[in-house]
């Protein structure tokens, strides 16, 4: 029992007055928030920016909110999701590059400082449920076992719950998961696919918390791993795609280059020619 309890013992429990820690409650108002994040997805892929790939989910959710034009990505698995759940710069967080390769160098440590706090780390203290799913490659693959260190797993990092895979890339049909802080058996149930075993990982996860206490919010971060090598879609969604897929391949680049503009998504002075844009960058002359 700490000094600093502020409740009373008394010689009688009617001179006596007890103490418990109030639970961290967020105001009344705090949103809900589902962050779902895609490896190897880009503007080009999103009906909603304009592509021919019919994504009509996702065109949904964006014609009742707001998109953006100017992102920026480390085009790397490990320090895009560093920088995304610490709002850092990925080198100054010690992931510079993917946390396979890590070498032993300041900015390329292959784990998040813990001087960097992670927004459940935050979250969880502030009164939130917290959820990871899916892929989470922010551990380096030494600690990838089950005798851990687990410091630099999900609930090492403020996580409450976490449903996923640990590595860059994995088999969607017989997946190597992670339950917690173990490792759990390859689902082998017909017509498996991981992309709706997370869907329903993440439901479930919400309900149960929504179910216990209901005004709590909640903080998802669902991570999908089937965008990502090896090429993972399921038969009856890669069917539809594939016509799609092959016209844009074999359209000239400049083509598709003028799809945000149809969109109407194209930032001001962004050059439609994607050979202008890459002189540009290197501080060549425009042809």
């Amino acid at each position: 029992m700490s000094d600093s309890w502020p409740g009373t013992i008394g010689r009688t429990w009617d001179r006596s007055q007890p103490w418990l820690e109030p639970r961290a409650r967020p105001r009344e108002d705090a949103p809900n928030v589902l962050l779902v994040v895609l490896d190897d997805v880009g503007f080009a892929h999103l009906g909603c920016y304009g592509s021919t790939i019919a994504t009509p989910a996702i065109d949904r959710l964006a014609a009742g909110g707001r998109r953006y034009t100017n992102f920026h990505t480390t085009a790397m698995c490990s320090p895009t999701r560093a920088s995304l759940l610490t709002g850092c710069n990925h080198h100054a967080v010690g992931m510079g590059i993917i946390a396979d390769m890590c070498t032993g160098y300041p900015g390329y440590l292959g784990q998040v400082t813990d001087k960097a706090a992670m927004l459940p780390e935050l979250l969880t203290p502030a009164g939130y449920s917290t959820f990871a799913v899916g892929k989470w490659h922010l551990t380096r693959a030494r600690d990838m076992t089950s005798a851990g260190p687990f410091n630099q797993w999900p609930l090492g990092r403020g996580f409450e719950r976490y449903y996923g895979f640990l590595y860059s890339l994995i088999d969607q049909w017989h997946p190597e998961l992670v339950e917690d802080n173990r490792f759990i058996p390859t689902p082998r149930e017909a017509g498996y696919h991981l992309s709706e075993d997370l869907a329903h990982q993440t439901i479930g996860m919400i309900r149960d918390a929504r179910a216990a206490d209901p005004a709590k919010p909640f903080f998802a971060y669902l991570a999908f791993g089937a965008c990502h090598s090896p090429p993972p879609g399921p038969a009856r969604m890669d069917r539809p795609l594939q016509g799609a897929v092959r016209r844009r391949l074999g359209r000239d680049a400049r083509a598709l280059a003028g799809e945000p503009d149809r969109a109407g998504h194209r930032p001001a002075g962004y050059p439609a020619d994607p050979a202008q844009s890459r002189s540009r960058r290197l501080g060549q002359p425009e042809r």
